[in-house]
């Protein structure tokens, strides 16, 4: 599987405008970097931008376009109704949406989404053919107790965020699904986790997923990762790619990632 790197934009930036300035900047950056056959890249903007962002992208030629898709922050489990403020599964690929995120702490901490909310989003999600990125991560008052605190905290989101999906009929092609694993301590804080550590939790959430799942799902790192940082995860077996989020918002920065992880013959290690 091609390494992924996804840029979450989150509520940024601030206009349309920029937004569309934006995106053509990355677009540029990536097509220039001419080394995206081992990396894609997800570029996830407000709802508000999707349908602008999505209309840009498709006046990029062939070459542009290569290795790169539009994706979403969240979507709800219900496809339309009186449900105020939500964007459904088949909206979204209207605008040829291709990824979305679930789960993200933001949204569990801010927004009060729990498990059950993340599992019912999933589910329908991936029955109506979308790639998700589920979002999993330990707050720093679990990390502080140790890695096996840190381990049942994040066992405990996947085994509630994943329960039943299987039942339902859900089937996804190679790289259709992804894990982000995102300690909350390390977003935002420019504080990155320790890039053997992130591995050998993304090795313990591989093995957390259904069976038959593995082989099929990437493993990201996300948490104060940038340019600088990004080879020292990628580089292991475990870490198929990252979720960006502050680093995506410059263009030159997240086009270097990409860069980086594409263009370069990483070194294969594997924590045993």
């Amino acid at each position: 599987m091609r390494k992924l790197l996804a840029a979450n934009w989150k509520e940024n930036p601030g206009s349309e405008a920029r937004a569309r300035a934006l995106f053509h900047a990355v677009a540029e950056k990536l097509t220039e970097s001419h080394s995206r056959s081992a990396a894609e890249a997800v570029i996830c903007p407000p709802d508000i931008y999707l349908d602008a962002i999505a209309g840009e992208y498709r006046k990029l030629n062939r070459t542009a376009k290569r290795g790169l898709s539009i994706g979403a922050q969240d979507v709800f489990w219900e496809e339309r109704g009186a449900f105020t403020g939500e964007v459904g599964p088949a909206m979204l690929q209207r605008l040829g949406i291709r990824y979305v995120i679930v789960g993200h702490s933001e949204r569990r901490r801010y927004l009060h989404e729990t498990d059950a909310m993340v599992n019912r989003k999933i589910t329908r999600a991936l029955r109506d053919g979308l790639r998700v990125i589920l979002c999993v991560g330990e707050p720093a008052a679990v990390r502080s107790k140790g890695i096996a605190a840190a381990r049942r905290f994040v066992k405990n989101q996947i085994k509630k965020g994943l329960t039943g999906v299987e039942r339902h009929g859900s089937r996804f092609p190679i790289g259709g699904f992804a894990v982000a694993y995102e300690p909350i301590w390390a977003i935002g804080t420019g504080k990155s986790d320790n890039p053997k550590d992130a591995a050998e939790m993304a090795r313990f959430i591989r093995r957390e997923l259904p069976r038959g799942w593995g082989s099929r799902t990437r493993i990201l790192y996300g948490g104060s990762v940038d340019s600088g940082n990004v080879l020292d995860f990628v580089e292991y077996n475990e870490v198929d790619g990252a979720l960006v989020g502050g680093a995506s918002l410059r263009a030159g920065e997240f086009g270097a990632m990409v860069a980086k992880v594409g263009g370069r013959r990483l070194l294969r290690r594997q924590r045993q």
